[in-house]
């Protein structure tokens, strides 16, 4: 008897015609450790939540789910709740509580736990996962990485026997992201919870499961070990989009094709460079123009100082940027150094207690709010589901076009044109809250670009996205540029912003500590730099992307 059985498992959202799930079948044994992997949109998160009986979608529904051989829908309902636990995407949806010690105590509460059991089980997962520190907090003070920190240590409160995480790190800076995956890793290992993972990156967490499934339109294409998938994606001849996801060492080995193994990690990847190239002092000519030869900065704060309470601590401490027109500029930084309140004070929506913001020659306060966002600057939110006013994508995107004042024909000429560049049409008579999380940020980001913006803030745009969706984002911010748009990101994706920042900032402690080209930024860095410089690094040093890689090898072959 399989421990999770999945016997040709269909699904069709409402108001589709297309199935999010086809006649899936899967067999997961007690203790493994599976990750489930794919484009936006193939799946992966309807799958995971047909496992967790309380958040199956609603929709048309065949197959049957199997826990210990037993229907889910038919299993008792203490053990649902306590032996499958679920980890979301987004931290806050999964918070229930004001504090950090009643929210570990909140599941156990509900399985009807005495206070003594309860106050044992709270106090060994607060030593496990070291909350000891911050263990009396309010929730509200804790940073992205805390919150997913605990959204686990309560889930594992209730010693579930199947861990289900959809996208965790989603929101977490790479170190928080390594550190919670490590977490994960010793959960399965140490404590033999059967872990079932869904993620968008793939660099640390490829060689940690036992199997690997790649999905693709809602139907399995493979179930196999991290070796043999790695194999089978490779050798596709048509390099569909799923490989674009996988690890750097394994895209760069694909092209190159030197020797008979194909490295998976960086560590690997740099064995495997060491034995075939020799190191270089030179490196690829840097394209970007020097500020210098830029006009004035469209957005300009100087020294920002912003706290959310008379009483609280400060958020921003001296805080100054510039940005330009046709400029990507991306800021990065651990979870909890300000770059979310950054963006709200650049944007208006928040106003500092000292230092002022200058948008095109103009304080932000003496801006009408019309004047300031129709046409002008826009904010993507880190959550996106923010913008959603309507029960149809259409609508939404309706809503926002009609800003324009444009006749019926000429908005809808525009929507379409907008839609399908992001590829959403298929999504239009969707509710915007059935899409996947990354289906969510490419809708935000069309209603957005509907307003005909030349400042575009965004907060986490590549969150929930597959890495072809992240190329056509990438291609249209470039477009953007080509366009004098100014863009500002805030973003934990390294890989996306090596690949199509024209200038990178690090943040620390409500301010700015460095700023430089992407390239220079990258190449001196030890851990906000890719896997392919980590894995380049010493024998072509200024090599930051895949393509840098690829390309370097090439001329030394």
């Amino acid at each position: 008897m399989a421990f999770l059985q999945i016997e040709n498992l269909s699904f069709t959202y409402p108001n589709t015609q297309e199935r999010a799930l086809e006649s899936v079948s899967l067999e997961i044994k007690e203790g493994e450790f599976v990750l489930v992997c794919g484009v936006s949109g193939c799946g992966k998160s309807t799958l995971l939540r047909h496992i967790k009986r309380e958040l199956t979608p609603h929709g048309s529904k065949a197959g049957v789910v199997y826990y210990r051989g037993i229907d889910i829908e038919k299993l008792d309902q203490k053990i649902a709740a306590s032996e499958i636990g679920f980890v979301m995407q987004d931290p806050e949806t999964q918070l229930v509580t004001d504090t950090v010690w009643h929210e570990l105590a909140f599941g156990l509460e509900n399985l009807g736990l005495s206070t003594p059991e309860i106050r044992r089980k709270v106090a060994e997962m607060a030593s496990f996962f070291g909350i000891d520190g911050w263990f009396r907090k309010s929730v509200d003070e804790l940073s992205g990485g805390q919150k997913q920190i605990l959204n686990l240590a309560s889930v594992m409160a209730m010693q579930p026997k199947v861990l289900i995480l959809d996208e965790p790190t989603a929101q977490l800076d790479p170190i928080a992201a390594q550190d919670f995956l490590a977490t994960i890793a010793k959960i399965n290992r140490e404590l033999a919870v059967t872990v079932i993972l869904t993620e968008h990156r793939l660099e640390e967490v490829f060689l940690m499961a036992d199997r690997i499934v790649v999905m693709e339109k809602g139907e399995i294409v493979c179930f196999d070990t991290p070796e043999q998938t790695a194999k089978l994606l490779a050798d596709r001849n048509d390099k569909q989009t799923m490989f674009k996801g996988l690890p750097s060492a394994i895209r760069i080995y694909s092209e190159l094709r030197l020797g008979d193994y194909c490295p998976l990690s960086v560590r690997d990847g740099r064995k495997w460079l060491d034995e075939y190239m020799i190191p270089v002092a030179w490196g690829l000519e840097d394209q970007v123009k020097d500020r210098a030869q830029k006009q004035k900065p469209v957005i300009e704060a100087e020294e920002i100082w912003f706290k959310y309470s008379k009483e609280g601590q400060d958020i921003l401490r001296g805080f100054s940027l510039k940005a330009y027109s046709g400029e990507i500029l991306c800021v990065l930084g651990g979870n909890g150094t300000g770059k979310t309140t950054m963006l709200g004070v650049i944007s208006g929506l928040l106003k500092q207690y000292r230092g002022k913001v200058v948008i095109n020659g103009k304080k932000i306060e003496a801006f009408k709010a019309q004047e300031l966002y129709r046409n002008n600057i826009v904010l993507l939110p880190q959550n996106p589901r923010a913008l959603f006013v309507c029960d149809t994508v259409w609508g939404d995107l309706e809503e926002a076009a009609t800003i324009l004042g444009l006749d019926k024909v000429a908005l809808r000429a525009e929507i379409d044109r907008i839609a399908t560049e992001l590829r959403i049409t298929k999504f239009f008579a969707r509710h915007p809250y059935d899409l996947s999380g990354g289906e969510q940020q490419k809708v935000a980001l069309a209603k957005l670009l509907l307003l005909e913006p030349k400042i575009v803030l965004l907060d986490e745009p590549t969150k929930g996205l597959d890495a072809e969706s992240k190329e056509g984002l990438g291609e249209i911010l470039k477009k953007l540029c080509s366009q004098d748009v100014a863009m500002v990101l805030v973003t934990h994706d390294i890989e996306f912003a090596a690949q199509y920042a024209d200038q990178c900032a690090m943040m620390f402690d409500g301010d700015i500590v460095s700023e430089g080209k992407a390239r220079e930024f990258f190449a001196g860095n030890n851990f906000y730099t890719t896997a392919a410089n980590r894995m380049a690094r010493g024998i072509f040093p200024k090599a930051v992307t895949c393509e840098d890689v690829i390309a370097l090898c090439k001329i030394r072959v």
